[in-house]
């Protein structure tokens, strides 16, 4: 059975009204993570987290006792991401930098809950680097962990397709107004448990 959530997907790419909104939206931005799942001590994994718009979030949601890994290969969004969250009193965002491939540099079953949003500009379905992507994440993921993903710049049906193929099963999905290059749309997050493969 599917849950469905009413939510809302923030993205800032430093067009301006992002700053504004960005901010705005945080509580909302916790919402959602709490509605799709996430709680109290869990660690997450933010994959092409970029500015930090649900890196932050989910360091608030999680508290103290969770951690986020951020990991991103925009070094100047990862610094900015840093320098929010240390504005915040946060540390328990670990920056992770990358150069773009998709080695994590975790331990196997170290994440509750992955993140895989607005990510497919730069891993295009054809792209041999997708299933090693969603491979990586699989092993990065506890038994009971899911991860979230919103299908933004691909083919959302042959996307959830590759997900399913991989060894994951849908868990639910989340729609509402998402925030992308400083415009509001409306779009869909889909999340994913971890099967036995």
């Amino acid at each position: 059975m599917r849950e469905v959530y009413s939510c809302v997907r923030v993205i800032d790419h430093g067009l301006g009204a992002g700053n504004v909104l960005r901010d705005g939206f945080n509580g909302k931005a916790q919402e959602l993570l709490r509605r799709i799942g996430l709680k109290r001590g869990q660690k997450v994994l933010d994959f092409g987290c970029g500015r930090g718009n649900y890196a932050i979030p989910a360091a608030q949601v999680v508290g103290d006792y969770g951690r986020v890994y951020a990991l991103d290969k925009n070094h100047r969004a990862l610094d900015e991401l840093m320098r929010r969250a240390a504005a915040r009193g946060l540390d328990n965002i670990v920056r992770m930098d990358t150069s773009g491939e998709v080695d994590i540099d975790l331990e196997d079953g170290s994440v509750q809950v992955v993140l895989l949003y607005d990510i497919f500009w730069y891993f295009r379905l054809h792209d041999p680097r997708l299933p090693r992507l969603l491979d990586e994440v699989f092993r990065v993921s506890t038994s009971d962990g899911f991860i979230s993903i919103y299908p933004k710049h691909v083919d959302a049906d042959r996307l959830l397709e590759m997900v399913l193929s991989q060894g994951y099963r849908m868990r639910g999905s989340c729609s509402g107004e998402l925030l992308h290059d400083g415009n509001l749309e409306r779009g869909r997050v889909y999340n994913f448990m971890l099967t036995n493969r």
